[in-house]
């Protein structure tokens, strides 16, 4: 690299470049920011730089796929190369912000709670929640790795599985009982999962907590990969069969909608 000269900045590395660390910081600027974005203004004052410069590094990042521009604005939110590529453990990853307005308009819709889930090992972990409209709010931490037979989101994420993977998952957390309805056995438990494959979406109807019931479908790229679930949650009262259907479609249809944004085209369901 000799004859070669790099611009950097003040207290940095020798080899640091400077374009290349204020980008990285952006990204965090963006990543750690509101569900709605930062606007150009925002990340310079983030930066502390002038609005161009900020402006500059933004559209090249847009370009690049690490951010994506959302009018009005615009506003500035993690793009799909940070979802596809993302570190979900136990963060807030982008994936929950890029589903997070296809969560508000389902929960706007359905009256639920939507909660979004990534896959770690099979284990679903949820990473976003939008509460209902009203006074009920359930008690759902986010970042914790739950149990996957139990919840809607979890059983959508498994019937992506193949089932020698779905045995191994089964036999490792052993499948307890959370309410006189979960599924206690492996063999139970795959016949649920093809009746998910078959209708596009899973059923937890009263299986983790009693009176509770969610509807979940599982999220799939442009090339049929399992990017999580998202789940709508409420109380069963005296929910008729119709209704459960019009949710799943509901929730199927949001999901969908979550994979043509990650992909950049329709996104493919797969068949373990």
């Amino acid at each position: 690299m000799a004859g070669e000269a790099a611009e950097t900045e003040p207290g940095s590395g020798k080899y640091t470049v400077a374009s290349v660390a204020r980008a990285l910081r952006l990204v965090e600027a963006v990543v750690d920011g509101p569900p709605d974005g930062l606007t150009v203004s925002d990340l310079a004052t983030a930066l502390g730089t002038s609005k161009s410069t900020a402006y500059a590094l933004a559209r090249t990042l847009v370009d690049a796929g690490y951010l994506r521009d959302v009018p009005p604005g615009p506003r500035y939110q993690p793009g799909m190369a940070l979802v596809r590529h993302g570190d979900v453990a136990g963060q807030r990853f982008p994936l929950g912000r890029l589903c997070h307005p296809v969560m508000v308009e389902l929960s706007r819709s359905t009256g639920l709670t939507i909660r979004c889930a990534v896959p770690e090992r099979g284990y679903p972990v949820f990473i976003e929640r939008v509460d209902a409209p009203g006074a009920i709010r359930f008690h759902a931490p986010l970042g914790v790795r739950e149990l996957p037979h139990t919840s809607s989101a979890g059983k959508a994420i498994l019937a992506t599985m193949p089932e020698g993977e779905v045995r191994a998952l089964a036999a490792e957390c052993g499948l307890p009982r959370r309410t006189r309805k979960s599924i206690a056995t492996v063999e139970e438990l795959l016949a649920d999962l093809e009746v998910t494959r078959r209708r596009g979406f899973a059923v937890d109807d009263e299986e983790d907590v009693e009176g509770v019931f969610c509807v979940g479908a599982a999220c799939y790229d442009h090339l049929g990969r399992c990017l999580g679930a998202l789940s709508a949650t409420g109380i069963k009262l005296d929910l008729p069969a119709h209704r459960v259907e019009e949710l799943g479609r509901a929730v199927r249809g949001a999901a969908e909608e979550v994979g043509t944004l990650v992909g950049g085209g329709r996104a493919v369901r797969a068949v373990p």
